[in-house]
């Protein structure tokens, strides 16, 4: 069975997720770059999310 390849996506909060690549991204998600296994992209994405608060949140004073 081949394994399924995943991209990573993210909002306009800053915030990722892993999608299926032969599927269409969902509005208001975009592809940051990233794609492979899932096990590849959710490392990818414990790596460079390291602040899990939204955008808005961490902008907030």
């Amino acid at each position: 069975m081949a394994s399924e390849t995943f991209r990573v996506v993210v909002n306009g909060e800053e915030q990722y997720s892993i999608w299926p690549a032969g599927r269409e991204v969902p509005d208001g998600w975009f592809e940051e770059g990233t794609s492979g296994s899932r096990e590849e992209c959710l490392e990818h994405v414990e790596r460079v999310w390291t602040d899990m608060r939204p955008l808005s949140l961490r902008q907030a004073r």
